[in-house]
């Protein structure tokens, strides 16, 4: 069995180790200092920007997407071993090459299941590093591993959703540059099949309804690069039908979509890109 890397991702991995140790390694102590001079320390030092400039100049980004109309177009076998490469600097790496988790995921579901108007509300700011991302699952009273035991209620009301429940340990959620959630919840709690009672909805920050209402600690610690873990609450949250991701029912597929392909890169090489919680 032949274990050595094809052609490109030679050719990726040379580039991007160069540009760990040209770029990356020595902005780390840059970074320490601009965020201790911040006024929160979910802010993004200013040279961050300054690494995703140069990451897109040298045509790493957006590695992570196999599809290849968005992204690169890399295999998980071509992109493991640079989404390991990325892990040896954990707090900037992936966010300069655009391939931090839970964007990385968010994306792919866009990419993959999202209609054109989300995909250009959406989509094309995250591609484009623009903005940050959540992917609300994961909740305090259940097993949230087991996407059929969610609680969190999607309910219609006429040309909008309802959305009520708590979500915690929610990847990235304080960071300020997060501006949309994709929320999971049930819009039929008693369908016959458990797998067909949730749906996923996109839900803008800035929602009335919508509190992030604190950061919690994951081993002990607080992770301010990567927009923290977080407690969230949506109290009657109403967002349009045309937010709906998917058709009703598909949520618990999507998820299984997300899941087992946006974290084998991620979880098993990219500390980085681990989610707590699944979400």
């Amino acid at each position: 069995m032949d274990f050595a890397f094809d052609a490109r991702t030679e050719e990726l991995r040379a580039k991007l180790l160069a540009f760990m140790d040209e770029h990356v390694h020595p902005a780390e102590a840059v970074a320490e200092r601009q965020r201790a001079a911040l006024d929160s320390p979910w802010l993004t030092p200013p040279i961050v920007e300054e690494l995703k400039a140069e990451a897109r100049r040298q045509g790493l980004w957006n590695l992570f997407l196999p599809d290849a109309e968005y992204g690169a177009g890399l295999t998980n076998l071509q992109y493991a071993p640079l989404a390991e490469i990325t892990g040896r600097s954990p707090q900037l790496a992936p966010t300069a090459l655009n391939c931090a988790a839970p964007d990385t995921g968010n994306m792919e579901v866009l990419a993959q299941f999202g209609d054109e108007r989300q995909r250009k509300q959406w989509l094309e700011p995250l591609l484009a590093g623009e903005i940050r991302s959540a992917f609300a699952m994961t909740e305090p009273e259940v097993a949230s591993s087991d996407a059929t035991n969610i609680e969190t209620r999607i309910e219609r009301d006429g040309d909008e959703y309802v959305i009520t429940g708590r979500k915690w340990y929610i990847s990235g959620a304080m960071n300020p540059d997060c501006k949309i959630f994709i929320v999971m919840g049930k819009t039929d709690p008693e369908g016959a099949d458990v797998r067909r009672q949730q749906s996923m909805v996109l839900v803008p920050r800035d929602t009335p309804g919508v509190e992030v209402r604190r950061a919690m600690r994951v081993y002990g610690y607080e992770d301010h690069y990567h927009g923290g873990h977080a407690e969230v609450v949506f109290d009657r949250a109403r967002v349009p039908v045309s937010n709906l991701i998917g058709e009703e029912g598909g949520g618990f597929a999507i998820a299984q979509a997300r899941l087992g392909h946006a974290d084998q890169p991620h979880a098993v090489v990219d500390p980085a890109g681990a989610e707590p919680g699944l979400g």
